[in-house]
C-alpha cells in the first residue's frame, strides 16, 4: 500500500510509524519539509519500548502523486489548506482516514472525496518532544471507526499495526463521546497552561463537569444515545489517565501555534443555539479560548 499522512504532527506521525513498521510504503506530507525523516516514537506502557523508523516525505503537492490511502490528520481548522495536498493525492480508488477532532468529518473534504472518507476517532495520547520525535501515551484504544465499508476497510489497513481499531455500529454516538474528552480537556489545559493533572483540582473538575453536562445535552438533541453519568464517566477518564498526560490544545498554545477551539466548543455553542440549550460554561471557554489566538 502507498500511504501519505496528510499533516505530520504528533498524531500523524505516531500513525504514519506504525504503518511503516508494517511494511506500507509511507510518506510524509506538510509544508516546509523536503529529503527523509527519522521519527522516533516513544510508546510508555508498551512492550515495543522506544524505536526508530526512516520515513520520506514532500514539502509541496507538487512533489506527490495518488497513493492508495491518505491519512488526513490535520487540526480541523487546517483542513481547507490540506485541499490541494488532497487533490495531489487522491486517484481512483483512493481512500481517506480523517484521524482528526470533532463530529463532522465527512463534511470537511472535498465533496467528491466524502464517500470514500472513513472518520477515525483517535484516543492516543501524542505528543511532540523534538523534531521528529514524538512520545505516543496508549489508552485502553487507539482508533475508532464507523461500521460501514470505508470504517472495516481503514481497519484492514491498520490491522497488521501495533494501532489497535474498533468499529462502532453507532459512530454519531462514538464521535459525541470522544467530543466529551476534547471539549473538557483541551481548553481547561491549554487556559491553565498545566497538564491533566488540572482536572483534579476540586474546582477545575466541577467547571469541567458543567462543560461535560451541557455538552451530553446538546449532543442528545444531535441524536447521540448519551446516557444519564456520562458527563461523570468522562470526567472520571480523563482523571484516570496516565501521569503527564497533555492535550493537543495545549501544546499548541505553548508552541504559540493556532489553537482548535472553533472546530470542538464552538461546534457545541453552534448546535446549542440551533436547539435552543443554554450552555454557559462552553461559551465561558469559548470566549476565554478564543481571546489567546
Amino acid at each position: 500500500m502507498t500511504v501519505a499522512v496528510v499533516g505530520p504532527g504528533a498524531v500523524g506521525m505516531t500513525l504514519a510509524v506504525g504503518l511503516a513498521e508494517a511494511g506500507e510504503d509511507v510518506v510524509l506530507c506538510g509544508r516546509g519539509r523536503a529529503g527523509s525523516d527519522t521519527l522516533a516514537v516513544t510508546l510508555t506502557e508498551d512492550e515495543h519500548g522506544t524505536r526508530t523508523q526512516p520515513m520520506r516525505s514532500a514539502g509541496d503537492p507538487s512533489q506527490v502523486r495518488p497513493v492508495d490511502w491518505v491519512v488526513l490528520a490535520t487540526k480541523i481548522h487546517q483542513t481547507e489548506s490540506a485541499w490541494p495536498w488532497l487533490a495531489a493525492l487522491a486517484g481512483e480508488g483512493t481512500r481517506v482516514v480523517a484521524a482528526q477532532n470533532g463530529v463532522d468529518h465527512r463534511d470537511r473534504v472535498p465533496a467528491g472525496l466524502r464517500d470514500a472518507v472513513a472518520p477515525a476517532l483517535v484516543y492516543i495520547n501524542a505528543e511532540r518532544t523534538g523534531p521528529g520525535e514524538v512520545k505516543a501515551r496508549r489508552t485502553e484504544r487507539e482508533l475508532v471507526l464507523p461500521d460501514d465499508d470505508a470504517g472495516h476497510a481503514a481497519a484492514a489497513l491498520f490491522g497488521p499495526t501495533w494501532i489497535r481499531t474498533e468499529v462502532a455500529p453507532d459512530f454519531r454516538t462514538a464521535a459525541w463521546r470522544k467530543l466529551l474528552t476534547n471539549v473538557a480537556a483541551n481548553p481547561i489545559t491549554a487556559l491553565t497552561g498545566r497538564r491533566i493533572e488540572v482536572l483534579h483540582e476540586p474546582a477545575v473538575a466541577q467547571l469541567a463537569l458543567d462543560v461535560l453536562r451541557e455538552t451530553v445535552a446538546v449532543g442528545r438533541a444531535e441524536g447521540a444515545d448519551l446516557p444519564d453519568g456520562s458527563a461523570e464517566d468522562t470526567l472520571a477518564w480523563l482523571q484516570a489517565l496516565s501521569a503527564g498526560s497533555t492535550s493537543s490544545m495545549l501544546q499548541d498554545r505553548e508552541a504559540s501555534r493556532p489553537l482548535e477551539y472553533d472546530g470542538l466548543t464552538g461546534a457545541v455553542v453552534r448546535l446549542a443555539g440551533q436547539y435552543g440549550i443554554d450552555v454557559p460554561a462552553n461559551r465561558t471557554l469559548l470566549a476565554l479560548t478564543s481571546a489567546l489566538g
